[in-house]
């Protein structure tokens, strides 16, 4: 999804002889689903093998230099979207509404922080989510637990919940038209910088932060025109932004299908996603995940929960990143507002002190999850907002950088996270929860939170 130029300076990929696609199979691999068929597997790989790639490596390589520029603190990673996809929502309008909001934080950011945002979205490809047990139990009838479109259906059925290797190409084909769209949204113009205005949502007029973000909005207008009229021209770059995709590589019999070699580049690429990462229940050392991803050349990222050691983060490291490669290697830490005071300084100390190059990122949502007394999942937005300015103050006082935050949010008016502007209570929960796994920042509350981050840094910055 960009047309940035490949960085200069070459990376190096593993051995050949040493990692391929597949060297993740000799490995325990957990959070993996059991297809009943064995046969319709290996046809659905061998169909996965012959499609078309979903992203470049001139865009992956392009990514990587900016996220090694993050590192530096010369850009700032905004990196959102739903928590799971679903083959349903892949329609225009909510394609549209998530590109939005992503769209309207990183403006935010890049008018308060004075830094060009990196915007990764967690889409395209978001299909497969852990889950904390094999089955799930209802009215004493036990099935197996649904693990995203791209493994099973969500529908308590124990036909739905077969997991169906079929659904793998129907992600890949889902991925490739939320892209496609995208792609076309903004090649044709939806990002201009010298129409902010055109990416606002109907529903949000009446936002308690409306009028804050229009006087943003008309001031970078003014800005826009100024540097043209010194300039005398229009300035063409400002009429499309660059975007980026990322999900959780969990389903590996899908990754390693879309795990390839491209010409006159070494190594392999993951060309399913832009950014993959390894989620927090396959971060074993000797696991599988860990396996598959330290062969691909992709800029991979790992979430940190608090139960890792210093050493433990150390040596993940080190598998990860043997050559300490500028813009290879994130750790998205995920503590909690009631841990991450205790549990992130002595990961920051331990990296700092044996000097390998990160960049580290904040998830504020996955360790504030709980669960209403009348079952709802939710999140609670002060929780959110505690997280994220506790990670700003805890970097500053390690002499580390907090390169970006990662969100889950929506486009779509829902009612997911409590509180917010609009205080958002345990009643409003009922009104529209539409999620199938975790709740997601709604509009508002994303758009707060780009405020906070600007506010934040600000404080520390002065």
């Amino acid at each position: 999804m960009s047309s940035a130029p490949v960085p200069a300076s070459p990376v190096t990929a593993p051995s050949a002889q040493s990692w391929a696609p597949s060297s993740w199979r000799s490995k325990p691999a957990v959070q993996m689903p059991v297809y009943p068929d064995a046969a319709a597997l290996a046809a659905a790989q061998d169909e996965l093998r012959t499609l078309p790639p979903l992203v470049t490596s001139r865009e992956i390589l392009a990514l990587r230099q900016q996220l090694a520029d993050a590192q530096d603190g010369r850009r700032f990673v905004l990196q959102g979207g739903d928590c799971a996809e679903s083959f349903a929502d892949c329609n225009a309008g909510v394609i549209t509404n998530r590109l939005k909001v992503l769209l309207q934080m990183s403006l935010v950011l890049v008018h308060g922080l004075k830094v060009p945002v990196v915007r990764v979205g967690r889409f395209a490809g978001q299909y497969a989510k852990p889950r904390s047990a094999d089955t799930e139990t209802r009215d004493g009838q036990t099935l197996p637990s649904y693990r995203g479109d791209m493994v099973n259906g969500p529908e308590f059925t124990a036909a739905a919940r077969v997991p169906d290797p079929r659904r793998m190409i129907k992600a890949h084909a889902r991925s490739a038209m939320t892209m496609n769209f995208v792609r076309s949204l903004i090649d044709g113009g939806f990002a201009d910088l010298h129409h902010p205005e055109y990416w606002g949502l109907g529903w949000v007029e009446q936002s308690p932060h409306a009028a804050e973000y229009q006087k943003m909005v008309e001031s970078i207008g003014d800005a826009v025109r100024f540097m043209e009229t010194l300039a005398g021209r229009t300035m063409q770059s400002l009429n499309r932004v660059e975007f980026y995709t990322s999900h959780e590589a969990l389903l590996l019999p899908y990754e390693e299908a879309l795990t390839r070699q491209v010409p006159r580049a070494d190594g392999w690429f993951n060309l399913s996603t832009h950014f993959p990462w390894i989620g927090m229940r396959t971060a074993a050392l000797d696991g599988a995940h860990v396996e598959y991803f330290r062969g691909i050349r992709n800029p991979v990222a790992v979430k940190i929960g608090p139960s890792v050691t210093a050493d433990q983060l150390l040596r993940l490291i080190d598998v990860l990143n043997p050559d300490d490669e500028p813009g290879r290697l994130t750790l998205i830490h995920r503590m909690g507002a009631s841990q991450i005071a205790e549990r992130l300084p002595p990961l920051l100390e331990a990296v700092r002190r044996a000097g390998r190059r990160v960049l580290w990122i904040c998830d504020p949502m996955h360790g504030n999850t709980e669960s209403t007394h009348n079952g709802y999942k939710t999140r609670r937005f002060e929780n959110i907002r505690h997280e994220i300015e506790q990670a700003f103050d805890l970097h500053a006082a390690a002499g580390t950088r907090l390169g970006g935050v990662h969100l889950e949010l929506t486009g779509e008016n829902v009612t997911e996270c409590l509180g917010g502007a609009r205080e958002l209570t345990e009643i409003d929960l009922q009104r529209a929860y539409r999620t199938t796994v975790d709740p997601r920042l709604n509009y508002e509350q994303a758009l707060e939170i780009a405020m906070l981050i600007v506010r934040k840094r600000g404080a520390i910055a002065g």
